[in-house]
């Protein structure tokens, strides 16, 4: 018989069939240790679902927070520039009208002027009279806005309201406090007409601001109508213009607002218009990816060094066994082909029972956070071929060990 007519005989003895029964035989043979072997694989892939998911999930919750605040916000203030003594001074102002122009903008949906009142050392009280032996207290501050500062702002009042344009075309003695203020002062209630008393003119509260998510020192402020500060309290300039803008029109109110503001000296003003939310998101997924991406790979390296230790424990356990084979004629290629398959097996069953885990694990913790679960399928068809990668460059030092072994030395009971 010659070498070839031997290879062929030796391949219809044992064939790819052969092959793949006797490593389900060998994978099934102890199902404990086959469950412990592929714990370390279930863990690493579930950890990689996991987060990944979670990345990728917490990234969208992450920009709708920035979409609702960050991305409707826009300020605008005049230019400054520096005097020779160093200080700053302002080029221009703000024209008393700049939120109507800015209202007229589209991508606009609100805007407020927001100025600091100077008191000139008047005081801020809840009692008109004043008692020289009472403890002196740091007055709240003085804030003027416009009819729309509840929208520009996104602001919430507690109780009462906001006053409107015609208070503020007015003049009109209105104020509306801040929590805090509103504390600090004793006005608890605003169905009863209280008022605070600046210098010696009084204002009637009509509302009570309880959050801010712009400019939260209104909290701790007495806000009362541009208008009623410019004819009481000689307010001369406005200090920022505050705007709530469309998602995606920061680059149009950026370009137009300033010509809206004075078409003759546009650059005399600075507006802050929020980035472009896509650079955003792929930058914050970008990082939370990363951190979970290290996380997750540090577990499958665990997992794929469990897979190793187990079939390296598995050939030096079965040396008998292919002692017996080698010397019924199965060649090294066999024998090592039988343990790769053995541990590719194991990693796909890792693979695909950590997939399915991790993905439980991303529904479950999004329902009970109420988000939306986003996960990407293709990513979780990777995760279950990554397992079966593992598997087989774990168990390639196994199988050379195997295919090494001599037939008679290991019927002789030895490597």
């Amino acid at each position: 018989m010659t070498a070839v007519a031997v290879r062929v005989a030796r391949a219809d003895r044992y064939g790819v069939r052969d092959l793949l029964a006797e490593a389900a035989a060998g994978v099934g043979a102890r199902p404990g240790r086959l469950l412990l072997t592929i714990l370390g694989t279930v863990l690493g892939i579930a950890s990689v679902v996991v987060t990944v998911g979670l990345a990728q999930t917490a990234a969208v919750q992450i920009n709708q927070q920035f979409d609702a605040v960050a991305a409707t916000q826009a300020v605008a203030s005049a230019a400054t520039s520096q005097s020779r003594d160093g200080q700053e001074r302002a080029l221009t102002r703000l024209p008393w009208d700049a939120a109507d122009r800015a209202e007229r903008i589209a991508g606009v949906a609100a805007a407020t002027l927001v100025s600091e009142v100077d008191l000139a050392g008047a005081d801020v009280s809840a009692v008109p009279v004043h008692d020289p032996s009472a403890p002196r207290t740091t007055a709240p501050p003085v804030l003027a806005t416009g009819p729309h500062a509840l929208e520009a702002l996104q602001g919430h009042l507690q109780q009462g309201r906001w006053f409107d344009a015609g208070h503020d075309a007015r003049g009109d003695r209105v104020a509306v406090l801040g929590a805090d203020a509103a504390r600090r002062l004793g006005v608890q209630r605003v169905d009863r007409q209280p008022s605070v008393f600046v210098g010696d003119r009084a204002y009637q509260v009509i509302g009570i601001l309880d959050d801010v998510a712009r400019r939260t020192d209104l909290l701790g402020a007495v806000v009362l109508p541009t208008g009623t500060a410019r004819a009481d309290l000689g307010l001369e300039a406005a200090d920022e213009l505050h705007l709530h803008v469309a998602i995606g029109s920061g680059s149009v109110v950026g370009a137009q607002l300033p010509v809206a503001l004075d078409p003759n000296e546009p650059d005399a003003f600075t507006v802050g218009v929020p980035p472009s939310t896509s650079r955003v998101r792929e930058s914050v997924q970008a990082d939370v990816s990363t951190i979970f991406l290290a996380l997750g790979g540090v577990a499958l390296l665990v997992g794929g060094v469990g897979i190793a230790n187990v079939t390296l424990l598995s050939v030096l356990e079965r040396v008998g066994e292919i002692g017996l084979r080698r010397a019924l004629g199965a060649t090294r290629r066999q024998i090592a082909a039988q343990f790769v398959v053995e541990s590719v097996v194991i990693g796909l069953l890792g693979g695909l029972v950590g997939a399915a885990l991790g993905v439980a694990v991303v529904v479950v913790v999004s329902a009970a956070q109420t988000w939306t679960p986003v996960l990407d399928l293709a990513m979780v068809g990777l995760a279950v071929l990554a397992g079966g990668a593992i598997g087989l460059l774990a168990g390639l030092y196994p199988a050379l060990k195997a295919a090494s072994v001599e037939p008679i030395a290991a019927l002789r009971g030895g490597v």
